[in-house]
């Protein structure tokens, strides 16, 4: 039997078993068909996700990220921020700033540094893509801004974005009193969304704050949605409900997002290490 060593880390609760690749060389199904046992709370190492470093087409590493379920998820805006982090403290990258290539694209990051120590990471996160086409969203091509869908006996107006994976956005004057998790299991799996869906429940504190609870397709609840983030601040300009720069309060903390339309998202947060082991193979 092969030993083969991680590291566990999350960024705002957002937790994920890091496995460096190029270290064993394994076909990525190999760690597809455990993804569910290596992250299971109760049997396993336990993580919203599995990350692998592999080596990139346009730069020295690719991102691969697989959901607790097995599905493999195009981006990670907290994992990038771990990664980036792991690859730095181990002497990977000897810039703070370098490209990070991911399913969703090549994203640069801009590791927030005091001396040595990290502080945490900022990301380029790419322009979000606004088109029904392209998220995708079922129907015929256009901007899926404040459209209707129809759960349970309520009436949910959302708004589509993708940041390299399909987010649904749906803003609520109130989080406590609504059955999120039902409705974004419902939503997640919806015909309406081909690839199936991440879903964020919205409430405007002010024009730049918010309070965010996240669905995440693969996972379900999560602490915290770096790509959900930037996707509830997107559709909070298109809808005229926030300005940038935003905080955005998730149940494991806040991140930075700021986004002017026909640019860039630019998010900023935290990573942290947890602990490191191995399993057998």
């Amino acid at each position: 039997m092969s030993v083969i060593s991680f590291t566990k880390m999350h960024g705002l609760g957002n937790d994920f078993i890091i496995i460096n690749n190029l270290e064993y060389g394994l076909d990525p199904s190999y760690f597809a068909a455990r993804a569910g046992l290596l992250c299971d709370r109760h049997f396993g190492i336990g993580a919203d996700g599995l990350v692998l470093i592999e080596k990139g087409e346009k730069s020295p590493f690719y991102m691969r990220v697989f959901n607790s379920d097995g599905s493999e998820a195009e981006m990670c805006g907290n994992a990038i921020r771990c990664l980036a982090r792991y690859l730095w403290e181990r002497g990977f990258c000897p810039d703070p700033v370098f490209g990070m290539e991911t399913g969703a694209g090549l994203k640069e990051v801009s590791l927030l540094l005091r001396g040595k120590e990290v502080l945490g990471a900022k990301v380029d996160m790419g322009a979000p893509v606004l088109e029904s086409t392209a998220i995708p969203v079922s129907g015929p091509p256009r901007r899926v801004i404040n459209e209707t869908i129809r759960l349970d006996d309520a009436e949910l107006i959302f708004t589509a974005v993708s940041m390299g994976n399909p987010h649904c956005v749906i803003f609520l004057p109130d989080l406590t009193h609504i059955p999120w998790q039902r409705w974004g299991m419902m939503l997640e799996n919806d015909s309406l969304f081909p690839r199936r869906t991440n879903v964020e429940f919205a409430r405007i504190l002010h024009r730049q704050e918010v309070e965010v609870k996240v669905w995440e397709r693969g996972a379900g609840p999560t602490m915290a949605c770096g790509t959900g983030a930037c996707a509830v601040v997107v559709a909070g300009v298109l809808t005229g409900r926030l300005n940038v720069p935003v905080q955005v309060h998730l149940p494991g903390g806040t991140l930075h997002i700021s986004w002017e339309e026909g640019g860039p998202v630019s998010m900023e947060g935290p990573a942290e290490e947890v602990f490191r082991g191995s399993f057998l193979m």
